[in-house]
């Protein structure tokens, strides 16, 4: 797996490989605005993540998942590390937990 030194390079790198969609989490659902779809958590494969820290501050940790849906939609996730203690269901934890 490529490491990136920014959040920003590796959205870009990303981007460029087609994951051109914006994805929003909600406690059971993948969420995509421009498409008006959402998508359970069987309904979606995560391809790679990426861990960055906050050089500073440790609130600015985060991770970017890269996301493609059965139906092709391929896009991106940015996520904070604490989204485990949002009220995510269970099977949106398991499919974003990080191994």
């Amino acid at each position: 797996m490529t490491n990136y030194d920014t959040l920003t390079e590796a959205i870009n790198t990303k981007q460029a490989e087609g994951y051109t969609f914006d994805f929003n989490l909600s406690n059971s659902t993948l969420n995509c605005k421009t498409l008006n779809q959402t998508f359970e958590a069987n309904e979606f494969h995560v391809d790679a993540f990426y861990r960055f820290e906050g050089d500073s501050n440790p609130d600015d940790s985060s991770i970017l998942y890269a996301i493609r849906t059965q139906s092709g939609v391929k896009g991106l996730l940015v996520d904070a590390y604490g989204a485990y203690s949002d009220n995510l269901n269970a099977a949106m934890i398991q499919k974003l937990q990080i191994r």
